[in-house]
């Protein structure tokens, strides 16, 4: 994804000429070829991301539009009081990169776990929060973001993410990339939609027509949102991040209390250990086999 994203980042600057990238010392071999043809738009603000986001307030109170970029919880829970002072307070146009969402960099432990994000930044109604699965997606929303400066939040996976879907242009609703006609449906956000995909056909190939749903996203959620989901009786969100503030509770916030909606979240226990993302995954039941177990004790129970 950290590829799609500066290759449209790139595109985009080209056509906006306010587009300005901040990092926190990092991004190498990612983020060289924006710099090499945007120098005055560009700049490393060091291991000081407290520091790089007071800065990219002040660029974009001078009328810029600064993303900033850096790995997982950098760039969000170690800035918190610069988000919700210098950023959102001012309503100014920052956007907020993480790449490595979730158990992305779960080789380097927790602190590199991003799983209390989304939680945690969805509290700041000011911000726009976007969580793409694929590259796709995340084109998308760089395409939307450079159209729509303001406080905002998107939060990446890692690298070598693949196509989940066709392609479209970014809309303020849950996205169908799977039919189906049962009672029940499967929503995700970010890239374990690829779980919750191949758990669906899974039971596809059993006669059950699962439709699932992917979020990119997830804050504002207005009657549009809503409206996409209302029809179903059960949901089951699957997410990379802990139960608390994530999708399964932003569910129940904005659906009606008859929809009954179960969460497939990271466990607290997992975000102990460490490990490649694929084997924290299988941990938390949220590898494709975790979601057919959900799935199938769901429809038999």
């Amino acid at each position: 994804m950290r590829t799609a994203f500066i290759q449209e980042f790139i595109r985009q600057a080209r056509e906006h000429p306010d587009l300005f990238l901040v990092v926190g010392d990092l991004g190498f071999s990612v983020v060289e070829p924006f710099a090499a043809e945007f120098p005055d738009r560009f700049l490393n603000a060091g291991v000081a991301e407290q520091n790089m986001t007071g800065l990219a307030a002040g660029l974009a109170a001078s009328g810029y539009h600064v993303f900033t970029y850096s790995i997982a919880n950098f760039p969000t829970l170690r800035c918190l009081e610069q988000i919700r002072n210098d950023v959102c307070y001012h309503g100014l146009p920052v956007t907020v990169v993480s790449v490595g969402a979730g158990l992305s960099y779960g080789n380097l432990g927790y602190s590199h776990h991003a799983v209390q994000d989304l939680g945690i930044l969805r509290t700041l109604g000011e911000l726009t929060v976007l969580s793409p699965a694929d590259p796709g997606e995340t084109r998308a929303c760089v395409r939307w973001l450079a159209n729509h400066p303001g406080p905002s939040y998107l939060r990446l996976g890692k690298a070598g993410e693949p196509e989940l879907h066709a392609e479209q242009p970014l809309e303020p609703v849950p996205v169908k990339v799977l039919d189906g006609n049962a009672e029940v449906a499967l929503v995700a956000t970010g890239s374990v939609l690829k779980s919750a995909l191949e758990a669906a056909r899974a039971v596809h190939a059993e006669g059950w027509q699962v439709p699932v749903f992917s979020c990119p996203w997830l804050q504002p959620a207005d009657e549009r949102w809503t409206a996409a989901l209302a029809g179903f009786r059960c949901l089951l969100a699957v997410e990379e991040h802990v139960a608390a503030g994530g999708l399964a509770s932003l569910l129940r916030d904005a659906l009606p209390p008859a929809a009954e909606v179960r969460g497939l979240a990271v466990p607290l226990a997992v975000t102990r250990q460490v490990g490649s993302q694929e084997y924290l995954r299988r941990q938390a039941g949220l590898d494709a086999a975790g979601v057919l177990a959900r799935l199938r004790a769901w429809r038999t129970g």
